[in-house]
């Protein structure tokens, strides 16, 4: 898949798009982020999408971040609508031991930060966004073969018509180079739930 498609939500001062690759290299105080906790509101790291009002779909890329040294530089899969229902799944650099590997969702200007713990030594990810109607799942790869979920969650601004790519900032005073490559739009892959059916009284189940 090229990148055919893909347009700019907020444009890096430094970056280069070719058919199959894209490299952006962060600024620092650059983040997205909705009051939770810290009570800041940061929204203003350069985000990589494409339109869609398809309702059921994987996309899936592959992350480099090779030169991540200060605390929380980050790159990933986004999915922003507007400042204030957005997510995001990264890799974020702790210290020399360990980084974050986590993911956060942002319903009506609240966000949360869900996020285990892995060697700083890792250097490369996967991802794969799938979409369900209203409710997605974010996956991650050390391989690009085998995925394990990170989350499922439901956007409340997230029927409909969204908007959905790659991100990459350095929060604090810190720049570094993130690649992105092998992005592909597949069939979804987050299969529909065969286990406990919907409750009778709530009406529509799910397909």
């Amino acid at each position: 898949m090229d990148v055919t498609g893909f347009e700019w939500t907020r444009e890096p001062e430094s970056y280069k798009v070719n058919h199959d690759t894209v490299e952006i290299v962060t600024k620092p105080h650059t983040d997205l982020w909705q009051r939770t906790y810290y009570h800041f509101r940061n929204d203003n790291a350069p985000v990589f999408q494409r339109e869609t009002e398809e309702k059921y779909f994987s996309f899936v890329v592959k992350t480099e971040f090779g030169e991540s040294h200060q605390r929380f530089d980050q790159c990933g899969i986004v999915m922003y609508l507007n400042s204030e229902n957005w997510l995001k799944a990264s890799v974020e650099y702790e210290n020399g031991e360990y980084q974050h590997l986590g993911s956060v969702v942002t319903n009506q200007g609240y966000s949360d930060w869900a996020t285990t713990v892995i060697d700083a030594s890792v250097k490369t990810m996967w991802y794969r966004f799938s979409r369900r109607e209203d409710d997605y799942c974010i996956e991650c790869s050390a391989d690009g073969i085998s995925f394990q979920q990170m989350r499922i969650c439901h956007m409340h601004a997230g029927n409909g018509k969204i908007r959905f790519g790659i991100y990459a900032c350095s929060p604090e005073e810190s720049s570094f180079k993130a690649v992105f490559s092998g992005m592909q739009i597949l069939d979804c892959q987050w299969k529909a739930h065969d286990g406990q059916q919907p409750d009778e009284e709530s009406g529509a189940a799910r397909v």
